[in-house]
Parts: structure tokens; sequence; C-alpha cells
């Protein structure tokens, strides 16, 4: 940890830094997996889908931002480059033989539902650490998953 004035306890900063990295890497690999599928969509079903994924990727990128920033304002050290988030993401690698457009939401879908239960757990996590800036954070990107996943899910049904 580095010195810092920040009046959270040690204690608690010491335990929201590992957990500010760990989302950090879900979101990066999160939003690598969204552009492979913006890339790669094809099917009746392709601008829709190209654009909603390119604006997952988009809210991501502004997230990955916001974690990182708080695990440095903590004292800790923000771990981001790709090959950090590929080693910690908890997130299922993106299958790489998909072409259809529901085949790519539906791999979306299951890692934005995955995301979205680490933010909540996190909030928890935080709130318990008597860090409300850190839970109110979690609580904003918590709400943009759910909602990128029901405009997924709206696609599946």
């Amino acid at each position: 940890m580095n010195p810092t004035r920040n009046n959270l306890p040690a204690a608690s900063r010491e335990q929201l830094v590992p957990l500010l990295n760990a989302l950090l890497a879900a979101a990066t690999d999160l939003k690598s997996q969204a552009k492979q599928a913006h890339w790669n969509v094809k099917g009746p079903q392709f601008l829709p889908l190209h654009e909603l994924f390119d604006g997952i990727a988009g809210r991501l990128d502004a997230q990955i931002d916001d974690l990182a920033e708080r695990a440095v304002q903590l004292g800790g050290t923000a771990h981001g480059t790709v090959r950090q988030a590929a080693a910690a993401s908890t997130l299922p690698e993106f299958p790489a033989n998909l072409t259809t457009g529901l085949e790519h939401a539906a791999a979306i879908a299951d890692r934005l539902a995955l995301y979205g239960a680490a933010l909540r757990a996190a909030i928890d996590t935080a709130t318990a650490l008597g860090d409300a800036d850190t839970a109110d954070l979690f609580t904003g990107f918590s709400r943009e998953a759910d909602k990128d996943l029901w405009f997924i899910e709206a696609h599946l049904q």
C-alpha cells in the first residue's frame, strides 16, 4: 500500500484494493469480449447488436478508469494491463467460433450476469468495510450492467 491521507482504516483499504483490482480485471476482460462480439457479429440483427456491443464496451471503458483510479485513491496500485486482466479475470473465455447475433448475445449476456453478480457482492463488501464511496461506485456499475443485460436479453426472447 502507498501512503495516503485517506481516512478509511488501513485494514479496510487493504481489502478494498484487491476487490477493486478483481473487478478491474473482470471489466477489462468483459470490455474486450464485448468488442470481440461487436467486430464479429453477423446475421439479421447485425446492426442493433453491433451498436449495443459497442455501447457496452464504451460503458465498461469508463468503469475501468473509475475502478483503477479508486484503487489508487485508496493507496493501492491498479493492475490494469490486458495481460494482468487476462490472468486475474474470473469470466470465462469468449468462444472463438461464434458467428450469429444470438450466439454472441447469449455469450455476452452470460458474462454480464456474472459481472453484475460480482458487483452486487462487492457492494456488500464495501459497505461492510465502511466505504460508502466505493459501494456507491459499484452500485452505479451494477445498474449499468443490469440495464445492458436487459437490452441483450430482449434480443434473446
